[in-house]
């Protein structure tokens, strides 16, 4: 999955130290394009390309891919221990954790304000 960010560097610290996730590739292919891919801790499959905005078009949808709507969803095996994780880092929570019937859930926003699920299903 592709998400346009305003710069790599910011999204590789956010995403890596903010969210645990690993970096699996930085690749430069010119002197403004690289192939930046993120993955989520405990992930064999899932994995996130951080596309730099290459034009106002793009730019203009950074942090607003979806209109304001919870676009990405990212499961835990233990909710407490990741949303502490989340608070500690100084990652915007949206809304405060909910116990449903299916899970435990909680929305935070990246660095450009795309919203997030952290999600923990009920087993």
């Amino acid at each position: 999955m592709a998400l346009v960010v305003r710069d790599y560097d910011k999204a590789i610290e956010f995403y890596t130290q903010k969210l645990n996730f690993r970096l699996v590739e930085d690749t430069r292919l010119s002197d403004t394009k690289r192939w930046v891919v993120v993955a989520p801790p405990g992930s064999d499959g899932c994995k996130l390309l951080l596309a730099q905005a290459a034009n106002d078009e793009q730019q203009s949808r950074v942090g607003n891919q979806t209109g304001g709507r919870v676009f990405l969803f990212l499961h835990t095996d233990d909710f407490w221990r990741d949303y502490r994780h989340l608070q500690e880092h100084g990652v915007t929570i949206v809304r405060e954790p909910v116990v449903e019937a299916w899970g435990t859930v909680a929305v935070f926003a990246d660095l450009y304000g795309n919203l997030w699920d952290l999600i923990e299903p009920t087993r």
